[in-house]
């Protein structure tokens, strides 16, 4: 899967001279935590929530005047992260995430031919690619199979579950905590009650399986 997968377009930027107050606005109204700054069709910067929330407390000291004199003449470009972390919308999500998590940041700006045309964040991570893969928000159970991670097991749990016509909406294999070998995990189409004839299946063949919680 690619960035422009699951990077958010249609990217609401604003110039390094648009007034601090009309930053923080555009952000609320829009619900936006970040905001890269273009000037001149070119990338320059990036503004974000954390950074005008933190101007506001180190200007709690002055006076009401002083804070709106100050807001109105404060530009973006006065607090903008200048070292902005770009990716291209031909990288891989594999490598996105490991540039984030490397240079510590929540976002990535996604360019092309200097141009911004995306914005890929930690959200955007999660809700199009681990939430799909997990199956966090479907219906069903989950079932969880000790040491069914590996080929002929899995192979065999999958059988059991296609023969007894039980759709399987997510499966995936995790390291077990005590062995080194993998456990499975199975999101079943059913609800709690009729998954336990799933479990008194697998127990049958010999796997310690429990309903997992979610």
């Amino acid at each position: 899967m690619l960035v422009k997968d699951v990077m958010t377009k249609n990217v609401v930027t604003v110039t390094s001279d648009t007034p601090i107050g009309e930053a923080k606005n555009i952000m609320k109204v829009r619900k936006f935590r970040r905001l890269p700054v273009v000037d001149d069709g070119r990338l320059v910067g990036l503004v974000s929530e954390e950074r005008l929330e933190r101007l506001s407390g180190e200007t709690a000291a002055l006076s009401l005047w002083q804070i709106g004199w100050l807001i109105s003449k404060t530009t973006v470009g006065h607090v903008m992260e200048k070292n902005v972390v770009t990716v291209h919308p031909e990288a891989t999500v594999e490598q996105a995430i490991a540039l984030s998590q490397s240079r510590r940041v929540g976002s990535l700006v996604v360019v092309a031919n200097d141009k911004v045309v995306g914005i890929a964040t930690t959200n955007d991570f999660f809700y199009r690619i681990v939430n799909p893969t997990l199956g966090i928000g479907e219906s069903g159970t989950r079932v969880f199979v000790r040491k069914g991670g590996e080929g002929k097991a899995a192979e065999e749990i999958i059988g059991l579950i296609n023969k007894l016509g039980i759709k399987i909406k997510v499966i995936w294999s995790i390291p077990s905590a005590k062995t080194r070998e993998k456990d499975l995990v199975i999101h079943l189409d059913l609800d709690t009650d009729d998954a336990t004839q799933v479990i008194r299946e697998l127990q049958a063949l010999g796997y310690k399986a429990n309903i997992d919680p979610r």
